[in-house]
């Protein structure tokens, strides 16, 4: 399989996931099934749910909306990561949803910009929050950045989630979801990057050590462990949420995304579906797990009604950004190569 058509799947792969999991999402995992049963299909925001009641069915909200911005800015600076550029065009996303004022932004990153809007400048911000705000807009550079040298991938990584979060956890639950659709676009199977995530989010957050989180790679195996040994998919689901949880902190959700990516077999329309089912950050953690499914079989696995609602709906073509991040990652490869 070509890249190009594995990059696609996980730009699609990201907002399917957020799309399918809008309607739930900072819902009890109990509140979920009371008010929809089961969510197979997209679904409009409920009214009664003040994160998700801005949004139509099929809409994606601020984790695409940022991942997109993010590689907006990638594409501006011909394949570099120019966190200057990064928090520009999040903050324009910000401001022309009026996000300051809904509840969609995340805590740590509504700190940052905010910080940023008074005229801080990114070098000076701490932004040490734990949340997932980083780990949740990451699939770009998955796209973009070779696994050749994890120093460098690491590097890249901290300095795009640098505009609003630099904290250990927050950088080493991105670069696991970075790395993860990474191996993937390189056709390494599930198994094989299950098998090295641990010692990658090690590296991650032992790198630049700012908290007192509990370990990444300890959770991440005990997320991938409660996953392949549930008896049935409601179990592992119900599992998940109660052991590893599914809150917006890093060390949930992202050990949390990598879990139902394994309960969905990495099936990406199944693994939309059983994340919007989970509670939770129901929507991160669908952008996250699904893209990686995206990435690990490319876009022809997604279902072709959901691209077509996606499409129709959100009006864009991921195709240019598909070209542009294949050729951008190629000259990476170049870089390497000759080195």
């Amino acid at each position: 399989m070509k890249k190009e058509n594995r990059i696609l799947g996980a730009f699609y792969g990201q907002a399917l996931g957020d799309a399918m999991g809008m309607p739930s999402e900072l819902w009890p995992r109990s509140r979920v099934k009371s008010h929809f049963g089961w969510i197979d299909g997209f679904l409009p925001g409920p009214a009664e749910n003040n994160a998700a009641c801005y949004f139509n069915a099929a809409e994606f909200t601020d984790d695409t909306s940022m991942a997109l911005a993010l590689a907006d800015a990638i594409i501006e600076c011909q394949g570099h990561v120019d966190p200057i550029i990064i928090g520009r065009n999040i903050m324009q996303w910000a401001e022309n949803f009026d996000a300051f004022n809904k509840n969609v932004l995340g805590p740590t990153s509504k700190i940052a910009l905010n910080a940023i809007k008074q005229g801080k400048s990114i070098a000076e911000l701490e932004n040490n929050g734990v949340t997932n705000g980083a780990a949740m807009r990451v699939s770009p550079l998955g796209c973009l950045l070779p696994t050749d040298s994890l120093d460098d991938f690491i590097d890249q990584i901290a300095l795009a989630s640098s505009p609003t979060h630099k904290s250990d956890v927050a950088i080493a639950g991105a670069v696991a979801i970075a790395w993860a659709i990474s191996k993937a676009i390189d056709g390494a199977s599930w198994q094989q990057i299950c098998d090295m995530l641990p010692a990658i989010a090690k590296a991650a957050q032992e790198k630049r050590i700012t908290t007192f989180s509990a370990s990444m790679a300890a959770r991440i195996e005990l997320a991938l462990e409660t996953a392949k040994n549930a008896q049935d998919i409601e179990q592992g689901m119900e599992l998940v949420y109660q052991l590893i949880g599914a809150g917006t902190s890093t060390i949930e959700s992202v050990p949390a995304a990598i879990a139902m990516v394994e309960l969905a077999q990495t099936d990406p329309n199944r693994c939309a579906i059983l994340c919007a089912n989970l509670g939770g950050d129901t929507d991160t953690i669908g952008a996250m797990a699904t893209a990686i499914c995206g990435a690990l079989h490319g876009i022809d696995s997604i279902d072709p009604a959901l691209k077509q609602q996606l499409d129709h709906v959100n009006q864009l073509d991921f195709t240019r950004y598909s070209q542009a991040f294949t050729q951008f990652r190629s000259q990476r490869e170049a870089a390497y190569a000759s080195r």
